[in-house]
């Protein structure tokens, strides 16, 4: 039980560091390759290429993990992290940008991308009894939301006083942030180091039925999975017209403000989230897992859409931060869902294959995004687009599954 307890707090802290390398950078990611010279479509391009990069890597992890040791695929994840912040520091040519995008773990939303979701899921519902299961991923993610926002909030203020107290460039200031998720990426490595094998796959018992024939890791669960792949893979998409990194640059060019503002902004929509999500965990206990993600999301759509209409700046974020209280309830029931409706050796496929197709969705999105945004008329079409598709996504998610709570 101690080596046990031991792997879920470095899980833990593992999560922490890494939505803080995510957040420290999201901020300025997009205004960092406008100062390289990339042009707004540029911009969004290289913002796609991060999400395509990361369908190559998850895809990957989602066939390999469980063989050759969910540790070992942590700590790959890590040091492409480390690859990726090394390069966007000593360099602003665009094929060496693309390339440290794709191959690396950049995450232009400040949320969770690349291989170490689905890992850290499988193994932490192997860690806790699955009564718990839901209120340790609320906790999970209210983790990850409060690192995202304290690294938002770093990233912005750091650039900002190197710019106006050290009286560096923009481009200079956001170089020093590239390298300080380059750290994070170090720090990750050390922790993942120490998990124990309770950590790796759980062997499967032997049922007397001969081998288990499975496709991509699953047997039974095959047609819930693709069911539930093709609608994260809609949310997704619709949600990669409004990564952090461009609502971020939205508010910059429409708004003037400036990377502080900007970083205290988002602390606060990230500490809304992160409490949100653990609140989910009561409601999903009353009304279901179902329930609980789609009708705390529709809302939080409705107001997504609302942001633009707003007629000044104040309201802009004021109707933001009402939107980022709800909007992340969904997250630890969509997850506990899925972990609840496969069986156990399916867990990490499952995982594995719902964030691919996330990843798959949501990475032409911001390439879109960035067309619109070079469009004076469709500056702040993402918005519209973004609210429009989740609220589909909601509809077609509560008619499907409805008859299916776990």
């Amino acid at each position: 039980m101690h080596i046990v307890t031991t792997d879920i707090i470095l899980l833990f802290a593992a999560r922490i560091i890494r939505l803080f390398a995510y957040g420290f950078i999201s901020v300025v990611l997009a205004l960092y390759l406008s100062a390289t010279g990339l042009s707004a479509s540029g911009v969004g391009a290289i913002l796609s290429a991060t999400l395509a990069g990361d369908i190559l890597v998850s895809l990957w992890v989602t066939m390999v993990a469980d063989r050759i040791g969910r540790r070992n695929m942590l700590l790959f994840g890590a040091a492409l992290m480390i690859l990726a912040g090394l390069v966007f520091l000593i360099t602003t040519d665009p094929v060496w940008i693309t390339l440290a995008a794709i191959i690396g773990i950049v995450s232009p939303s400040g949320g969770e991308i690349g291989p170490f979701l689905s890992i850290e899921q499988a193994a932490l519902s192997q860690l806790v009894p699955d009564g718990r299961r839901t209120r340790v991923f609320g906790w999970y993610n209210l983790a990850g939301s409060f690192a995202t926002a304290a690294g938002a909030l770093a990233g912005g203020w750091l650039a900002q006083w190197l710019q106006t107290i050290g009286g560096w460039s923009g481009l200079e200031a956001y170089r020093v942030i590239m390298g300080g998720y380059a750290g994070c990426g170090l720090a990750l490595m050390l922790f993942f180091i120490f998990l124990s094998r309770h950590a790796e796959v759980a062997p499967v018992a032997e049922t007397g039925g001969g081998t288990i024939k499975k496709t991509m890791g699953l047997h039974r669960s095959k047609a819930v999975v693709f069911r539930l792949s093709s609608l994260f893979a809609l949310d997704a998409f619709a949600g990669g017209f409004v990564v952090q990194s461009m609502i971020a640059w939205w508010l910059h060019i429409r708004y003037g403000v400036d990377e502080g503002m900007l970083g205290t902004l988002f602390f606060g929509a990230n500490l809304l989230a992160g409490i949100s999500a653990l609140l989910a965990t009561r409601l999903a206990d009353r009304i279901g897992l179902i329930r609980t993600m789609v009708y705390t999301h529709i809302p939080s759509n409705i107001l997504l859409c609302l942001v633009p209409l707003m007629p000044n700046f104040s309201l802009a974020i004021i109707v933001l931060l009402l939107r980022a209280s709800i909007s992340q309830m969904d997250v630890p029931a969509r997850q506990s869902y899925t972990m609840a409706v496969v069986s156990p050796d399916e867990r990490s496929a499952a995982s594995g294959i719902t964030t691919v197709a996330r990843s798959v969705g949501a990475a032409v999105a911001p390439l879109l995004g960035g067309l619109f945004m070079a469009n004076p008329l469709l500056f702040s079409a993402p918005f519209f687009v973004a609210g429009g598709l989740k609220i589909i996504y909601d509809v077609m998610l509560y008619q499907l599954f409805k008859d299916m709570e776990e």
